[in-house]
């Protein structure tokens, strides 16, 4: 029952607000989020590529929402089993956040829980 008012959401979004707009680029990932529960990874990566983008052009590598984007993009692709390419993804949040929010900072804790799994489950094991 949710997809329907998550699409309508989105393409209100988009007619009235534009692509760029930082509230589309939230029901971007609201829909790709959604996705994700339903198991439609193949539909949801489009959709979080293009809000990883946008919020990248519009708001910078290194604010929160960017972030977030970042750290959704990783979990997708590790979720379809492209753990290299999830890597730099997972590596850049986290090098960011230390920078940002420093080492012991809730957000950036949970990015270091993030890559550890992340090389656990490469067999990274003296990485992580």
């Amino acid at each position: 029952e949710a997809r329907p008012l998550v699409e309508e959401g989105l393409r209100g979004s988009r007619e009235i607000l534009g692509d760029r707009h930082p509230d589309t680029m939230a029901s971007i990932n609201i829909m790709a989020s959604l996705l994700m529960k339903m198991g439609e990874l193949q539909e949801a990566r489009p959709l979080l590529e293009e809000g990883l983008r946008g919020r990248r052009e519009t708001l910078g590598d290194r604010h929160s929402d960017t972030l977030s984007s970042i750290n959704n993009m990783a979990t997708l692709l590790t979720e379809m089993g492209e753990l290299k390419e999830a890597r730099p993804l997972y590596e850049e949040g986290l090098r960011v956040k230390r920078e940002t929010l420093g080492d012991r900072h809730p957000s950036t804790l949970i990015s270091i829980n993030n890559m550890a799994n992340l090389l656990m489950d490469m067999g990274e094991l003296q990485e992580a």
